[in-house]
């Protein structure tokens, strides 16, 4: 009976011991909540500046380094700069691996220019040139893993 007592005085006082363990009670005080406005970050905008000059410096259409600019300050900063969705803002948002053969095989090119005019889920819409949509559905559709 000894050895049920002392189990019993574990169970009961385990809990006291963890309390006074803590330095403070759990709190999601420090946490900030998710807002559309955090996608303009200044460090994103220094990245967008040196993707413009690598697009002009390669001689890109203004479509093209558009498309590029919106995928590195837009996309990239939660689905990753290859799609792998570890972007710097990824585990905040938790989304989707673009460059999944089964997710791409799941949805159409109109389908994903939906969700980037109307956004989903934790994604926010954007409001973009129809030829940038279409220049973002093409470079999804080409992040594909075979």
């Amino acid at each position: 009976m000894k050895r049920g007592r002392g189990v019993t005085a574990l169970l009961l006082g385990l809990p006291i011991l963890l309390a006074c363990g803590c330095e403070r009670p759990p709190s999601a005080d420090h946490l900030q909540e998710w807002t559309p406005a955090d996608h303009d970050r200044v460090e994103d905008q220094a990245n967008v500046a040196k993707g413009q000059q690598a697009a002009q410096a390669k001689g890109g259409s203004g479509t093209e380094n558009l498309i590029e600019i919106t995928w590195q300050q837009g996309c990239a900063t939660c689905h990753g700069r290859t799609g792998h969705g570890d972007g710097p803002s990824g585990p905040m948002v938790n989304p989707p691996d673009l460059t999944r053969a089964d997710l791409q095989a799941s949805v159409s090119d109109e389908d994903i220019a939906t969700i980037i005019r109307n956004g989903k889920n934790r994604m926010p819409k954007f409001d973009l040139p129809a030829s940038v949509v279409t220049g973002l559905v093409a470079k999804i559709r080409s992040l594909r893993s075979r």
